[in-house]
Formats: C-alpha cells, sequence, structure tokens
C-alpha cells in the first residue's frame, strides 16, 4: 500500500476552527517533560494536532505496569526494556507523518540543552515529583517560557499554568516543601532516583482528561498574539482541579509570585556561536570564547552538573578515579561491584570541578563528556563580566531552525 503524503494535515478539519492559525502550529515546537501516563496523552493529541516539532525528554524504560494507562506503549515494548521517549516518539510519528519528534533519553536538567528551552513555544510537565517540577520551573523561567504542568491520582487531576511575571511553582511551595526538596537534591544522582520513584494509583481516564488540558493550554499559548485580543481564556496564574469521584471541576486562582525568588533567573542576551558545538574539545572551545568575547581569562561555570575528578571512600580509605559528570554518578557506581558493595557501608567523598579554565586537567575531553548537552547555553565569566553563548552548531542536528 503506497503512503499518500500530498495532503495537509488537518486541511478541512482544523481550518474549520475560527481560532486556529495552521501556520502558527505547522511551526510550533512543544518540550514535553515525562512520557509516562500523561506524557502519552500530550503527545498523542499534540500529535493530531499537527505540532511542527515535538521534544520528548525521559530516561525510563517501560514496564509492564505502564500498559493499563498508557495509550502508545504495546506488551511487546516491556518484555524488550524500551525507553519510554523513543518509543512515544516513534507512535507519534506513526500517527502523523508530517511532523518531527524528538526523543532525548536523558534528565530534563542535564542532557538537553538549554538551547532546546530557548528554541520552544511552551514546555508540558509530565511529571511524577516535586523534585522534578523545582527543576523544570527553574528551566522554564530561566528561558522566559511558559509551562503547563499536570498531575494525577485515583480519579483526580489538577493542571496548572505557570508564566513568568505571573506565577511560579517555587514561590508556591511551602517551607516544608521547600527544604524537602532542597535535602533531596544535593546532587544530581539523587535527583534522578528521585525522578523515577514516583508510582502513583491512577486511571487512564484521568490521565486522558488532565493530558487533553494540558494540550488544550499549550495550544492556547500557542495562538497567543500580543497584537491581537486573545478569543479564549486561558489558565495562566490559575489551577484547574478535576475530581472524578464526584464529577466536579473546579478552577483557583494559584498566581504566586515572590521578590527574590532565586528561581527568577533568567538569561537575557544569549551569544550563538555557529562554530561552537558541545562535540569540541574544551580546549578548543575555550580558545574560541577568548577570541569571540575578546577576553583574556574565561571560565566555563557547570551550573547544573559539576564534573566528578574522583571519589574517596571512607571505610576503607580508597581513592577511585570517575571522570564522569554527576548526572552519571549513580549509575556508574551501580554498574562497579566494588563500589556497588561499598557504597552501602560507607560514605563517598567527591573531588569535583564546578568550573572549567585552561588549568583544567583534561583539556583533550569534549564539552559533552563532561556534562554540558548537544545545543546548551554555557555560561561564562571573563575578567569583563558574565556571559550567555549557545552551542549553536548543535541546532541543526535538532532540525532547529530560526
Amino acid at each position: 500500500m503506497s503512503q499518500n503524503n500530498s495532503y495537509e494535515w488537518g486541511e478541512g478539519v482544523y481550518t474549520l476552527l475560527s481560532w486556529f492559525k495552521k501556520d502558527k502550529v505547522k511551526n510550533a515546537k512543544v518540550l514535553v517533560a515525562g512520557a509516562g501516563a500523561l506524557g502519552n496523552e500530550v503527545i498523542k493529541n499534540l500529535a493530531l494536532f499537527g505540532i511542527g516539532h515535538i521534544f520528548v525528554v525521559d530516561f525510563d524504560k517501560i514496564e509492564i505496569s505502564n500498559l493499563t494507562r498508557s495509550v502508545l506503549f504495546r506488551e511487546d515494548d516491556a518484555y524488550s526494556h524500551s525507553y519510554k521517549a523513543e518509543i512515544v516518539a516513534k507512535r507519534a510519528k506513526e500517527i502523523n507523518p508530517q511532523i518531527e519528534v524528538t526523543p532525548i533519553i536523558g534528565n530534563l536538567f542535564s542532557d538537553v540543552g538549554f538551547g532546546i528551552y530557548k528554541s520552544v513555544d511552551v514546555i508540558i510537565g509530565c511529571l511524577d515529583s516535586r523534585i522534578a517540577r523545582y527543576l523544570l520551573n527553574r528551566l522554564a523561567l530561566r528561558a522566559s517560557k511558559t509551562w503547563i504542568d499536570g498531575s494525577i491520582e485515583n480519579m483526580t487531576g489538577v493542571v496548572k499554568v505557570y508564566t513568568p511575571e505571573l506565577s511560579c511553582y517555587e514561590c508556591g511551595l511551602s517551607r516544608e516543601e521547600f527544604n524537602n526538596i532542597m535535602l533531596r537534591t544535593g546532587c544530581a544522582d539523587v535527583v534522578r532516583r528521585q525522578n523515577s520513584a514516583g508510582r502513583v494509583a491512577t486511571t487512564p481516564i484521568s490521565a486522558s482528561i488532565i493530558g487533553a488540558i494540558q494540550v488544550q493550554e499549550a495550544m492556547k499559548i500557542i495562538h497567543l498574539d500580543e497584537n491581537e485580543p486573545a478569543p479564549f481564556k486561558t489558565l495562566q496564574g490559575k489551577m484547574l482541579r478535576y475530581e472524578g469521584m464526584t464529577n466536579s471541576i473546579n478552577i483557583y486562582k494559584y498566581s504566586s509570585w515572590k521578590r527574590n525568588c532565586p528561581a527568577h533567573e533568567t538569561w537575557n542576551n544569549i551569544i550563538k556561536v555557529e562554530e561552537l558545538s558541545a562535540t569540541n574539545s574544551i580546549i578548543n572551545v575555550l580558545q574560541t570564547l577568548k577570541r569571540i568575547l575578546n577576553v583574556e581569562n574565561v571560565e566555563i561555570n557547570m551550573k547544573n552538573n559539576k564534573f566528578i575528578d574522583k571519589i574517596i571512600s571512607d571505610n576503607p580509605e580508597k581513592e577511585f578515579i570517575i571522570k564522569l559528570p554527576e548526572s552519571k554518578l549513580d549509575e556508574y557506581i551501580n554498574d562497579n561491584t566494588e563500589l556497588r558493595k561499598l557504597s552501602y557501608k560507607t560514605i563517598f567523598h567527591k573531588i569535583f570541578f564546578e568550573n572549567i579554565d585552561e588549568t583544567f586537567p583534561y583539556l583533550d575531553m569534549k564539552l559533552i563528556e563532561i556534562g554540558i548537552p548537544l545545543f546548551d547555553v554555557i555560561q561564562v565569566s571573563t575578567e569583563r563580566e558574565v556571559f550567555y553563548v549557545e552551542l549553536t552548531q548543535d541546532a541543526s542536528i535538532f532540525k532547529i531552525k530560526e
């Protein structure tokens, strides 16, 4: 059976909607964090709408328990231990071959280049822990992007829309919630464990309803135009709560924006450098930065992911050469028989680098090897000021065009 790609997705269907703008949707980019039950529904709906480019971030593999509420997963996916992000990307393309879907197998804060966060129109959170939401909120605000949070449990679901200058997830946390997150985010490997630990009793109906509302809000954000009045109301600064037990839906004001909140950091005036990539060597990048910025001294700040040179165990006292980003440390320890056994009975002390300059002992390593992902924006300190520099060469890998 031959494929016919001569048709245009949604023509004669969505174009009948008074508010629908075909070009905006076709050119839209959406980042979806999490590819579980909610992520399945969100990605399915984005594909059906014909969103031009969907990025899917998740590091988990599919389990049999996922099948009861995840419309894009199959039994074979669980038996083959396939990655969630890869499977939802594949199935979304089967639904709509005319869109781009890019899976990123990794952590939302250490494996996704900040250039992707800056390039998308809206971010949708399909996460199951406060720590993951805390991290996504910081990245979204840093990129000046609205993000749509969804959560489900049993027959209940909640959608919250966070928009810069209006609402912030971190501002809405109680002191106890915030302190608990701080205790659990001491290092990236702890965050990884917490990210993948959540398993909540829920139903496919809750996921369908909340995922549908998230995508509906995303479509509204994509269609907002500062030059035209919107024909709809959004949930920006609000919370929608669906209660299936009583068939009730309520909307509440949920805007909190406190002065001096550390999450409100915004990276503006980003310098795009076409010759820079995360696959470049550190020495090459440092030399290029000196030339581009016209400075004598440069230092790359490892803001999200420290580089672990070695770890030292307490009992017995022993040194282990690691040379990995902190986000990979937990996996490395689990895969090393000696370190795994030691981890149950000793404390590991980390020898690490938070800043990279020409005194770094491994200058031939690539940026990606020390924990800087493709298409990232690096924070660079110099004798003059702090700069934000995009690894623009990597944009083509993700088929991102300005």
